[in-house]
């Protein structure tokens, strides 16, 4: 049985009951002072009437109260996906004798909207009742929904007992990855097929080992095998090839700037839905992918691998993280990820660079560029390009498009500045971060880059 907290309430026929006796003893009291000539009797009547329907209501609420609770179960998807609709089942089983209607609410935490709720469930003697209702969860994360509150009417329908319920529930929220990106992926499969990016290896210009065979014109000296060679007494070159299992890392800031809004998402959810793309085709291209987070309250490393499921296991690493109030520390979070990621990977670092980061920002991107192919992807905010675009017509958005440019201006310093020193940069508004993270990846892999 659930364990239950409970209040009582009057119904809708007790409250008329009491209404009209108060009506009745309104006009034999106006009677009474007007001194018409009211019949004892009437007043005893009233007097009868008001005892008796406090008798009756006092034994129908005495058997509420000892009723027993509803027992409910409720079906919960272990896992829900963001932004997206769900069902929720209760299964209620019931110990009236009598037909009725059940009241029921089922608490949700905060975070998570809710249709068809609360629901009137009618009961029947001897039949499990069940009602449905849908979940759409707002936010990731690990949510617990520990209580149902049910309306319970007494057997005379004279009260209404209110019942908190403990129905202990729980379910995790990932980001809903196939609605993001599903026309997308269609896309990304085609474009893939065209391409042959794995069907076409460069051979002779990788950086794995191949095989030996025999010197041919257009090869480079560097590929001539001198022992072979002086074994065979003839030219003999190493051919190589693409390597098959390159590594592909995110190095995502969870710090207080990617908590800027733009739309329905903060531009950490942005970066992490495009990490998640990119981590799909990768994995597709068999390659392994990793994570590595900083400026979080406890920085997470998944070191990196090859298959599908690794995609699974990134949506664990990922469906609880969220962004904080700390500030990005570019050092710290090189040294961490150097430790331990020893094997040349393409590292993607994901966040909102400013002009003030240019200090920290060079030593540490430029340290990590001496052991791995290193992407910079810094978000930009929309307000900047709504303020660049906006016809200039009040003082108010002269100031705004002047704040704006300067801005703006600084960010393209930095990049220059990054550029400069060898590391690419994509400056990106947050809905293209993804599509464009794409791009730039199967360019790299078909060119060889990495």
């Amino acid at each position: 049985m659930n364990a239950a907290k409970q209040s009582l309430k009057p119904a809708r026929a007790l409250l008329y009951w009491l209404a009209a006796l108060l009506v009745l003893g309104l006009g034999l009291g106006s009677a009474s002072a007007l001194g018409l000539a009211i019949a004892e009797r009437l007043h005893s009547l009233w007097w009868a009437g008001l005892l008796a329907l406090a008798l009756i209501a006092t034994v129908d609420a005495l058997r509420l109260l000892r009723q027993s609770s509803p027992k409910i179960t409720r079906q919960l998807p272990g896992q829900l996906a963001l932004g997206r609709w769900s069902e929720v089942q209760l299964a209620i089983q019931h110990p009236l004798k009598q037909e009725g209607t059940l009241q029921i609410f089922d608490h949700t935490p905060p975070g998570m909207a809710t249709q068809h709720l609360p629901q009137s469930v009618p009961l029947r003697p001897g039949q499990l009742s069940q009602c449905r209702y849908r979940l759409r969860p707002l936010h990731r994360g690990h949510f617990t929904l520990p209580i149902c509150e049910v309306l319970l009417p007494s057997p005379m329908r004279l009260w209404h007992s209110r019942r908190r319920l403990q129905v202990a529930g729980q379910t995790r929220v990932y980001p809903d990855f196939a609605r993001l990106y599903g026309a997308q992926l269609i896309g990304i499969e085609r474009w893939l097929g065209q391409l042959g990016v794995r069907l076409r290896p460069r051979r002779g210009l990788g950086l794995e080992f191949h095989q030996l065979r025999e010197f041919r014109e257009g090869d480079a000296l560097r590929q001539i095998d001198w022992k072979a060679t002086a074994r065979k007494g003839s030219p003999i070159a190493r051919e190589y090839q693409d390597e098959r299992d390159q590594q592909v890392i995110f190095l995502l800031d969870c710090g207080r700037r990617m908590r800027s809004q733009d739309g329905d998402l903060a531009h950490f959810d942005h970066a992490l839905n495009a990490c998640l793309l990119l981590a799909y085709v990768a994995l597709r291209q068999g390659d392994a992918v990793g994570l590595a987070t900083f400026a979080c309250e406890q920085p997470r490393f998944l070191a990196p691998v090859k298959g599908q499921s690794q995609l699974s296991a990134l949506l664990a690493v990922l469906y609880d993280l969220q962004s904080t109030q700390k500030p990005m520390d570019f050092s710290a979070a090189a040294d961490w990820l150097l430790t331990r990621q020893r094997r040349r990977a393409l590292v993607i670092v994901a966040s909102n660079l400013r002009d003030e980061d240019d200090d920290e920002l060079l030593p540490a991107m430029r340290r990590l560029a001496r052991h791995h192919r290193v992407l910079l992807a810094s978000l930009r905010e929309e307000v900047l390009d709504q303020l660049r675009q906006k016809p200039v017509q009040t003082w108010q958005d002269a100031l705004g498009y002047c704040g704006a440019m300067d801005h703006l201006a600084q960010r393209s310093r930095l990049h220059q500045r990054l550029a400069a020193h060898g590391l690419p940069l994509l400056d990106t508004r947050p809905q293209e971060l993804g599509p464009r993270l794409v791009s730039q990846y199967l360019a790299w892999k078909k060119a060889g880059v990495f």
